[in-house]
């Protein structure tokens, strides 16, 4: 049934303008809600909210958000439950052309046109957009047959098509694992995953779940060097790599398929980000954000893929729910914290957000590291916390809560994080 919720009419301001409807988008109208913002406008360019979870039908979601187990289309249809029943104005179908510093908004849409909409705070959760071939450069021909994991997935999950018979798929993303489970489960032949770097990029749940449990082959440190193929992909040439990535063309193989899925990755869709001249993290691609989700750009807030990948949605509502409370507490005249304290990426951490915090709030510290410790690894924050954990690797998202009372004897103003064997650290 096609969502018929949208506004009859928009008003000129609003309270809060969140961009996207997706788990983020949804999480932090809600926040927003939550903190006495009155008017609030949801907008999304699919037909209707929800974003990536309406693909994502298998299973997963849900056990922080909502204790249980569900699909993704049941986390996003709890959500906008939740979202009506606080009446939230939600226009769909409808594509946000232009965010100015002054948080003037341009929306184009069939029901409204193009008309403008003035915001005292705004909410960027625009999700983020997968990587192609030309990301990568794979050499050979320009058959069909080439798609990403996400664009194969909907082809499925929502069109019912099969997009071939015999497929391959480079990168192992979660995306790309649960995709080669569909497939088999289709009865698709899935020949193999193969992976660049010398350790998986997806969960470790997906792998077990997802390669694993159906004798799907891994191929680490292996990449694909060749695609052939007239109109339809016939064949595929991999190739082993060396320690610098480079790959060993002499001891390359190729595979006949006529399907090849790339989950080599996601891009935060961060353009009107950009477009507004908001600071950049170079590494995460997504805007610098402070303890409460703010840009550098006052009264706009960004959360969820659009700042750095997580790894569930439940985490992404969580942050967005945290974008969303504080936008919607800046709209109603609350002021802003004094954030003094600046986290930078240590030994083995490839960024960390926020990348500022106030010493007197409780923050969630999220970071990824570089490279993975099989064995007890210890989290530093400075010189005011640290966990010792049993392992990590780099595509499992790493979290710690810092509290007001860790910095009561710490008068620094930049903390670094930390993650290191436990063994290797001298006591």
């Amino acid at each position: 049934m096609p969502f018929t919720a949208e506004p009859r009419h928009l008003e000129a301001g609003y309270d809060v303008v969140v961009v996207g409807a997706g788990p983020a988008g949804m999480a932090a109208a809600l926040g927003a809600r939550d903190r006495g913002a009155e008017r609030i406008l949801l907008i999304d360019r699919d037909v209707e909210p929800g974003g990536i979870l309406l693909q994502c039908i298998h299973s997963g979601f849900g056990l922080h958000a909502f204790d249980e187990e569900i699909t993704g289309p049941e986390y996003a249809q709890r959500y906008l439950e939740q979202v009506l029943e606080h009446d939230i104005d939600v226009l769909t179908d409808a594509y946000v052309m232009d965010v100015s510093s002054e948080r003037r908004i341009k929306v184009m849409s069939p029901t409204v046109g193009v008309t403008g909409l003035d915001a005292r705070s705004v909410v960027l959760a625009m999700g983020a957009r997968e990587r192609t071939r030309g990301a990568i450069n794979i050499p050979g021909d320009r058959p069909s047959g080439v798609m990403t994991a996400g664009l194969a997935q909907r082809m499925v999950n929502i069109d019912g098509y099969l997009p071939g018979r015999r497929a391959a798929i480079l990168g192992s993303g979660d995306i790309g694992l649960i995709m080669a489970r569909r497939l088999a489960l289709e009865g698709v032949e899935v020949v193999g995953v193969f992976e660049l770097l010398p350790h998986p990029s997806g969960l470790t749940r997906n792998i077990v779940q997802c390669l694993d449990d159906l004798d799907i082959p891994l191929h680490l440190s292996t990449t694909v060097v060749g695609i052939h193929g007239r109109d339809r992909l016939g064949r595929i040439t991999v190739a082993p790599v060396d320690d610098d990535r480079q790959p060993l063309l002499d001891r390359g193989w190729d595979v006949d398929v006529d399907t090849l899925l790339l989950s080599i990755g996601l891009i935060p869709d961060a353009e009107l980000a950009r477009d507004l001249g908001v600071l950049f993290d170079p590494v995460t691609g997504g805007p610098v954000v402070s303890g409460t989700m703010e840009t550098t750009l006052p009264g706009v807030y960004a959360a969820g893929n659009v700042v750095h990948v997580n790894d569930l949605a439940d985490w992404v509502s969580r942050e967005a729910r945290l974008a969303g409370e504080w936008a919607g507490a800046l709209a109603t005249g609350a002021r802003r914290p004094d954030e003094d304290v600046r986290l930078i990426p240590g030994d083995n951490v490839a960024y960390v957000v926020p990348h500022t915090i106030s010493r007197d709030g409780t923050h969630t510290v999220s970071f990824r590291v570089q490279r993975p410790i099989h064995g007890p690894t210890l989290l530093r924050v400075g010189e005011v916390h640290q966990r010792k954990v049993r392992a990590v690797v780099p595509a499992e998202m790493v979290t710690l809560k810092l509290a007001p009372r860790m910095f009561e004897d710490w008068t620094g103003a930049v903390l670094r994080i930390d993650a290191v064997p436990a063994e290797a650290v001298v006591r």
